[in-house]
């Protein structure tokens, strides 16, 4: 069964399908960026998170230090 549409309104449809396409394409781009923000984000969380355990350690280490006797 065939289906007649009007010139025009055929142009009107491909160039919404092109403008869905278009933004479909930014929407990925976008996507891409906010995942490597994340994964920057997850790094930098992680090196944060081993120095505050590098701090704490050392601090370990000079609070024991003090609380031992000194051995003559």
């Amino acid at each position: 069964m065939p289906v007649f549409v009007k010139v025009d309104e055929y142009d009107d449809v491909l160039n919404l399908i092109k403008l869905i396409r278009k933004k479909i394409d930014e929407s990925k781009e976008t996507l891409m960026k906010i995942n490597e923000l994340k994964n920057e984000e997850d790094h930098q969380l992680e090196m944060w998170q081993n120095n505050l355990a590098e701090v704490e350690k050392k601090i370990d280490f000079v609070e024991h230090s003090l609380n031992e006797p000194e051995h003559f």
